[in-house]
């Protein structure tokens, strides 16, 4: 459940109503870390704080739910990460102000796309500087931008990390978590894939060329431009017509390898086909 409590009304010092405050979300898995931000902006007259989360799957439900302008999202969690939330709202995800303890090699990264950061320990005037940056992309709604940033970092982060061994899926309005290694086949679907996992399936709003990054290259094989395949799911494969081979599963699901994609198969199995 999403740790989402309002912590501050609408109401301004002045007493006037102000309907055009910055809606704001503070996520973090330290409860201090999580205060210093929400008492810095309790000094800000034009911010409200909507609520706060503790990790990154209470981020993502609750920016989800209540669409907030400004996110303060910390970098290093546990389970799922500050890049990992974003990678998991993509456009619908809002401006963000990263809190973070990186070195300076990653600094350099956010100053680079343009992104702003809080490294911790911050200070009031480092604070009001990257409210400020922020104040002028919300302002101009420069939303569309921030995406394009958003994933250029991300890609600037991922360049030298290993695949990752688990997926963010989201079915019957929950999210959860599956690992690579429990997917049995991987097919094609207009603007998703779907992974076939035991006797389930689920759709994942990515293409091909997407989940191919997120699958290890030394336990799934691609045998068709919609299919991909975990080899420890490989039971026989069988010849067919015009080069073609049949891929039975373990399970007894039989999959078309094309003759086109053959030639994968035996630098990976140590066979010649």
């Amino acid at each position: 459940m999403s740790v989402l409590t309002c912590v501050r009304g609408t109401q301004r010092r002045d007493g006037m109503e102000d309907y055009k405050r910055i809606k704001a979300l503070v996520v973090d898995d330290e409860p201090p870390g999580r205060q210093k931000v929400r008492e810095m902006l309790y000094e800000e007259p034009d911010v409200e704080v909507i609520g706060e989360s503790a990790n990154g799957v209470e981020a993502i439900e609750a920016i989800r739910k209540h669409s907030p302008d400004l996110v303060f999202l910390d970098v290093q969690m546990p389970e799922i990460d500050g890049f990992g939330v974003v990678e998991a709202l993509g456009s619908d995800m809002p401006t963000v102000i990263f809190v973070t303890a990186y070195d300076q090699y990653a600094l350099q990264a956010f100053d680079v796309h343009a992104l702003d950061y809080l490294l911790k320990p911050f200070d009031k005037e480092r604070f009001q500087t990257a409210m400020g940056r922020a104040r002028t992309a919300i302002t101009k709604r420069k939303s569309e931008d921030m995406s394009e940033r958003l994933f250029s970092l991300l890609q600037t982060f991922k360049t030298e990390t290993k695949t990752p061994d688990r997926l963010i899926i989201k079915s019957g309005g929950k999210v959860f978590f599956l690992k690579t290694g429990e997917i049995d086949w991987v097919e094609a679907a207009g603007n998703y894939v779907r992974l076939h996992v035991n006797n389930e399936s689920h759709l994942l709003r990515e293409t091909m060329s997407g989940i191919q990054k997120k699958l290890d290259t030394n336990n799934f094989i691609r045998i068709h431009r919609s299919t991909f395949v975990n080899l420890e799911r490989i039971k026989e494969l069988q010849p067919w017509f015009h080069g073609e081979y049949v891929v039975i599963l373990k399970d007894g699901t039989q999959l078309t390898m094309s003759r086109s994609y053959r030639s994968n198969l035996p630098e990976l199995l140590g066979k010649s086909l």
